[in-house]
């Protein structure tokens, strides 16, 4: 058998073509560690009474939406970065830091302790706050990173 002709691509081993895959599921579970770590923190320093209402879920998804937003301007629009800087902070940080999945659960013990109130102004609260805070750190980001003053100064 003979070797590739010259110029000719020479085929990848299977470990090989799978590396960037592998790569960017470990960064993924490595963010995700770090930002479930940091959220599971938020929830000691500002517990959440029995019966009381969960503004340390609300505020964690408000303030990991607002990163996303900041970090999405600097990933796309303002640096070109690694292509596992995405996936770790955005995906797995980000995603394991925020917690939508808890925030079901606790509309949903809020209604069932009789709460409909609280439970309702949760559950419109959360993903308009969210998404304000989307679109103000992206916007600030914006103006922050890609806005310069007229006449080439620093800032």
């Amino acid at each position: 058998m003979t070797g590739p002709e010259p110029g000719e691509a020479r085929p990848r081993s299977a470990f090989r073509a799978q590396a960037p895959v592998v790569a960017a599921v470990a960064a993924v579970a490595a963010g995700g560690g770090a930002g479930a770590t940091a959220r599971y923190a938020a929830t000691l320093v500002w517990p959440t009474p029995a019966g009381g209402f969960p503004w340390t879920s609300l505020w964690v998804n408000v303030v990991g939406c607002a990163l996303m937003g900041v970090l999405i301007v600097a990933v796309t629009e303002w640096r070109t970065t690694h292509p596992l800087l995405r996936p770790f902070l955005g995906t797995g940080v980000l995603g394991g830091f925020t917690t939508f999945s808890t925030y079901a659960v606790d509309v949903r013990g809020l209604f069932e302790d009789g709460r409909p109130a609280p439970a309702l102004l949760y559950l419109a609260l959360t993903p308009v706050t969210a998404l304000a805070a989307v679109w103000a750190a992206t916007a600030a980001a914006r103006r922050a990173l890609l806005e310069r003053p007229a006449g080439g100064g620093a800032r």
